[in-house]
């Protein structure tokens, strides 16, 4: 089975509203093989960027448990929050 490849490394949301963030990020999660990915939601604030990380995060460690999501992130606080959550498979840049 073909399975057509993402034009670019980096996802971006096209929305900013978090709830769809997380919707569009999931989608692409089932939609893909991206057991290493990049996602920029450095254009969204601390706690809605929060929010979309940890639940995408948590997605994608379900159906990629070695897999790795790479953060663009705008502020060092959003790392600061989720650390404590030790979610094992998220880096922040």
């Amino acid at each position: 089975m073909l399975q057509l490849l993402p034009q670019n490394d980096i996802v971006t949301p096209n929305t900013q509203t978090p709830s769809e963030a997380v919707d569009y990020i999931n989608s692409y999660i089932d939609n893909y093989h991206c057991e290493n990915m990049t996602v920029d939601i450095s254009f969204m604030n601390v706690l809605d960027a929060c929010y979309v990380s940890t639940l995408c995060s948590t997605k994608h460690y379900i159906k990629y448990p070695q897999g790795k999501i790479n953060w663009k992130i705008s502020s060092e606080l959003i790392r600061e929050f989720n650390k404590d959550l030790e979610l094992g498979n998220t880096d922040y840049i």
